[in-house]
């Protein structure tokens, strides 16, 4: 990769830490086209397409993922990046088995926070109780302070065990620890309701619908929008 290049990779990559995410992905996007190839721009393209896209981003995500993973020099944090990812966009095309065996391999030989989040999730979605659970415990042994493990916690007793009562010690754990999260907003709203509290619950999914969304949110934005609409 020559000078210019380099300057490029560095231009777009300032531009999605600044939030210019149209301009990031215009960057990288030319960066693609030209046949650069950087993991150092490549990961967080994949994430952004990800994020803002569909189908045929998710489709594009594997692709470029597959050409990122033969390039040399990875790191191993790099490498759980690549799957982590490989595995959302599988998620997002309705590949869900596919999806757990390929994080369920990179976790062994790579357990660390992102993959505790992501494949805890993942069980979850798949209503897996008898992986989700003992997995689930352990991502909080790893780290107890981890909001996105807490609401995967929530969410597998709320979702899956129909222990409501149980998941709500988890997700008011999850907010004390990020009040922005998405779905621990959406479903601490869903007590909201349940005691008559709609004001509560519309405070709550506001901001939830200013959040960032993801692949891995269940509450989607139109979901939220819907129910804010509801609400009046």
């Amino acid at each position: 990769m020559g000078l210019m290049d380099a300057f490029k990779v560095r231009k777009a990559i300032t531009l999605h830490n600044k939030g210019d995410l149209q301009g990031a992905r215009a960057a990288y996007e030319a960066l693609y086209a030209a046949g650069v190839m950087d993991q150092n721009y490549l990961l967080p393209y994949t994430i952004l397409l990800l994020r803002e896209g569909g189908e045929e981003e998710a489709e594009k995500v594997k692709e470029i993922l597959r050409k990122v993973e033969k390039l040399p020099g990875l790191s191993p944090q790099q490498r759980t990046e690549i799957h982590v990812n490989y595995a959302c966009a599988q998620y997002k095309l309705g590949h869900l088995p596919e999806a757990i065996h390929l994080l369920e391999v990179s976790h062994q030989k790579n357990p660390c926070g992102s993959t505790y989040q992501t494949l805890g999730y993942l069980y979850v979605e798949a209503g897996d109780a008898e992986k989700g659970l003992p997995f689930n415990e352990a991502a909080l042994e790893y780290d107890d302070e981890d909001s996105i493990c807490l609401d995967n916690m929530g969410q597998l007793y709320y979702r899956v065990l129909n222990d409501k009562e149980k998941a709500l010690e988890y997700f008011k754990k999850a907010l004390e620890y990020k009040d922005s999260q998405i779905d621990t907003l959406y479903f601490l709203s869903r007590y909201d309701l349940e005691a008559g509290d709609r004001e509560a619950a519309k405070e709550k999914l506001e901001k939830a619908l200013g959040g960032r969304f993801s692949p891995l949110n269940y509450a989607t934005k139109d979901l939220i929008q819907k129910e804010l609409e509801q609400l009046g």
